[in-house]
């Protein structure tokens, strides 16, 4: 018989981060280094060679669905097209590393009042990019940070009220809002409360957070 200990139990009254939930399409982008000849896999949508390095040293660029690695001929929103057409600006900026998002805007879910096919990639990690000037102007964004700070669950529905009656953060003007996400920094545990559909004390799921 194996010996199983009890799990170290997080405690509660610990920061939080509250971030608003988009209305999009889960994604990510992956930079994965490729070993010594190692070929490219079929699914990659492009192939960097890192050109700060002395010795020939490439990675291959990645882009998935919330279930799957897509391509641009098997795409997802148009998402793998976008990252292989800036592989290497995404490269430069994010490095290597799995990058959860949201891709949103023009014909995605609720759109948020972008149109000719706009479209934008907001990064899940608000702890890691907050101090990163990260390039708009390629359609690379972070989730809005909306409050930080010790877990509070008035905070949690204050925020819900400002963000329901001033509209969207990410895309100012735009009223109708999908709903918040509440990340426990402690437990490292993500939370979404949604205006759409929630259970009696406004909250939906729960999910262990181990991307970047």
């Amino acid at each position: 018989m194996e010996f199983q200990e009890w799990p170290s139990i997080s405690r509660l009254r610990r920061d939080m981060i509250i971030s608003e939930k988009i209305d999009g399409s889960n994604s990510a982008v992956v930079i994965a280094r490729l070993e010594d000849d190692e070929e490219v896999p079929d699914f990659a949508v492009a192939e960097i060679k890192d050109e700060t390095q002395p010795f020939d040293t490439y990675y291959g660029v990645f882009a998935q669905s919330r279930k799957r690695f897509i391509t641009p001929q098997d795409d997802n929103f148009g998402f793998a097209k976008w990252v292989r057409d800036n592989a290497r600006n995404l490269f430069n900026v994010l490095g290597e590393g799995r990058h959860f998002g949201e891709w949103w805007g023009s014909g995605i879910q609720r759109g948020y009042g972008l149109s000719k096919g706009e479209k934008r990639f907001s990064l899940f990690n608000t702890v890691r990019w907050r101090d990163t000037e990260l390039p708009h102007d390629l359609g690379i964004y972070m989730v809005p940070e909306l409050y930080v700070g010790e877990f509070d669950t008035s905070m949690i529905e204050l925020q819900k009220l400002l963000l329901q009656t001033n509209g969207s953060t990410a895309s100012p003007g735009f009223m109708n809002p999908e709903g918040l996400v509440v990340f426990h920094t402690a437990s490292r545990v993500a939370f979404k409360t949604t205006f759409d559909e929630c259970d009696e004390y406004g909250f939906n799921g729960g999910k262990t957070w181990k991307g970047q």
